[in-house]
């Protein structure tokens, strides 16, 4: 495969081929020698090639073999590349015997939202995060209570996650051009934990179904899962999912968790 290699809209490619974005994500990214890095979606290797020069041996996840191997053979005069032929969506990330995982990449737009859920299954392995998204997307991930981007995505990577928005991109640096605009935002897990710790496993359950069907009561997205008089007692029945800070989501969850161990 060579340069001519032809965007698969399939697998959501537009490759980055402008020198002073890419510089702008690398020097975001800060990385170091000995850090262990895995790129999601290499591509061309735009970002790969520059983080092999830093860190001299990294990972690579990219479902497309044609890039895949033409990424082998490109990238063999910079460093060690340890290529993974695989869907994201259904790799293992606790493969990697480390707790400081730095995962980067410019996601493909159409399958970022799940990729995110996906990576808060190994939380415990990564030290941070920065990606490329939709700017849609991060304005989701950045949002507050009472927007109606404020969603699901929200509260779950907000409790999870410290959030750093760090700049916006335009389509014009991409080969072929999106129809959107784009953003970096950085995810790093909390070092001091922000909210108090719940189940996880709970707190995702209750939102989850909370936003499911955001037009309705929280009286009646959560029938079934927290009593009526619960949410009476805390004034939020006749609320709706997106008026909700985190906080309250947690004490949703902590009361749950606390009655089912009764």
């Amino acid at each position: 495969m060579n340069r001519l290699h032809r965007p698969r809209k399939r697998f959501g490619q537009h490759f980055l081929q402008d020198r002073g974005t890419i510089d702008r994500i690398i020097a975001a990214i800060h990385a170091q020698p000995g850090q262990h890095i895995i790129e999601i979606g290499p591509g061309k290797g735009a970002l790969t090639i520059p983080l092999l020069e830093c860190v001299g041996e990294m990972h690579a996840v990219e479902l497309d073999r044609d890039l895949a191997g033409y990424l082998a053979i490109r990238c063999q005069a910079y460093g060690t590349l340890h290529i993974h032929s695989a869907d994201v969506l259904k790799f293992d990330f606790s493969q990697f015997p480390v707790a400081d995982l730095r995962i980067v990449g410019n996601l493909p737009y159409n399958i970022s939202t799940p990729l995110l859920f996906h990576l808060l299954d190994y939380k415990d392995h990564i030290r941070d995060m920065l990606f490329m998204l939709q700017r849609e997307v991060v304005e989701r991930i950045c949002s507050v209570p009472g927007n109606r981007s404020y969603g699901r995505l929200t509260v779950m990577l907000q409790y999870h996650y410290e959030i750093e928005p760090l700049f916006s991109i335009g389509p014009e640096v991409f080969a072929p051009a999106p129809r959107v605009d784009s953003a970096v935002i950085r995810l790093k897990p909390w070092s001091e934990p922000r909210y108090q710790k719940t189940d996880t496993m709970i707190l995702s359950r209750i939102v989850k179904a909370a936003f499911a069907q955001r037009r309705k009561t929280l009286r009646n997205a959560l029938r079934g899962i927290i009593p009526e008089t619960q949410l009476d007692a805390l004034g939020i029945a006749s609320s709706r999912a997106e008026t909700l800070p985190v906080e309250a989501y947690v004490s949703l969850a902590d009361f749950c968790s606390s009655d089912k161990n009764q």
